[in-house]
């Protein structure tokens, strides 16, 4: 996955590929951003976790992420697409939407507003007029959701389990850097950790504990791979008691030590 863009509130394009076992981790581990996201996929297909609830996707798919919305997506050797930064949300939707465009005017229409963004985005572009495309790519979306088939939304959205796990995610991309276990994510929810473990084996296939851990796993990749900071200084940042108790939770993980992971960058993110 090329990862061009950054949590700045600047309208960025990255592409969508899949980069081998050594780079699962940069996609498929629930991770969340300061700004939104919104996925094209062109090519390929597999599954997306948004807010806890998973759905397969495919070509002509969109897919937008909001702020500090948890996400992790699957991209098998087939997959091509695009990943847009949003630099603002206004007037776009507080909650995630998948759209399956089916028919082939909308298709050519969306491919040619990220066409006309990717080309003002490049050196000799002009970030004005990609802004502009932006503001058009806006009300497309708008008329395309008005105009969504009901048949076609998700209505696993709008269940109870669907709608806990959301809240579940939403505190974690908040609190992820705290030592808060599951328990008290529950406890802040209203509900006992037995029901948030079922609910989220429900919505994702997954448990409460490994959305928790995908998180702070994803993180602790990221600072290890991009920043120079101190081991030590990483374990206290996202909670952990000490180093070696960080240390034996990534190793536990990724099937790495921590520092062999920064010098490396090769190990694979285990389910």
């Amino acid at each position: 996955m090329n990862m061009m863009s950054t949590d700045h509130a600047a309208l960025a394009l990255a592409t969508l590929t899949h980069g081998g076992p050594a780079s699962r981790w940069r996609t498929e581990a629930m991770r969340s951003h300061s700004t939104a996201r919104l996925i094209h996929i062109t090519k390929g297909q597999g599954r997306i976790t948004v807010a806890g609830l998973t759905n397969g996707y495919g070509p002509n798919n969109l897919i937008y992420i909001p702020p500090h919305t948890m996400y992790g997506i699957e991209v098998g050797p087939t997959v091509f697409g695009q990943i847009l930064t949003l630099p603002d949300t206004n007037g776009w939707p507080e909650t995630p939407f998948h759209l399956r465009l089916l028919d082939v005017v909308p298709q050519k229409e969306l491919v040619s507003l990220i066409e006309a963004i990717e080309r003002e985005l490049k050196p000799t572009g002009d970030q004005r007029a990609a802004l502009c495309h932006f503001g058009l790519l806006g009300i497309f979306v708008e008329r395309q959701l008005m105009n969504q088939n009901p048949a076609t939304r998700d209505a696993r959205r709008a269940t109870a389990a669907a709608k806990l796990v959301a809240q579940y995610t939403t505190l974690i991309a908040q609190d992820f850097r705290s030592d808060r276990s599951v328990a008290s994510y529950a406890a802040a929810l209203g509900v006992t950790p037995t029901h948030l473990a079922r609910s989220c084996r429900q919505t994702c296939g997954r448990s409460a504990l490994s959305l928790l851990n995908d998180r702070i796993h994803y993180e602790a990749c990221t600072l290890l791979r991009d920043t120079t900071i101190p081991v030590q200084e990483i374990a206290k940042r996202l909670g952990f008691s000490s180093p070696a108790y960080f240390t034996r939770s990534f190793q536990e993980k990724s099937g790495q030590a921590p520092t062999d992971f920064r010098r490396t960058g090769t190990a694979p993110a285990r389910a």
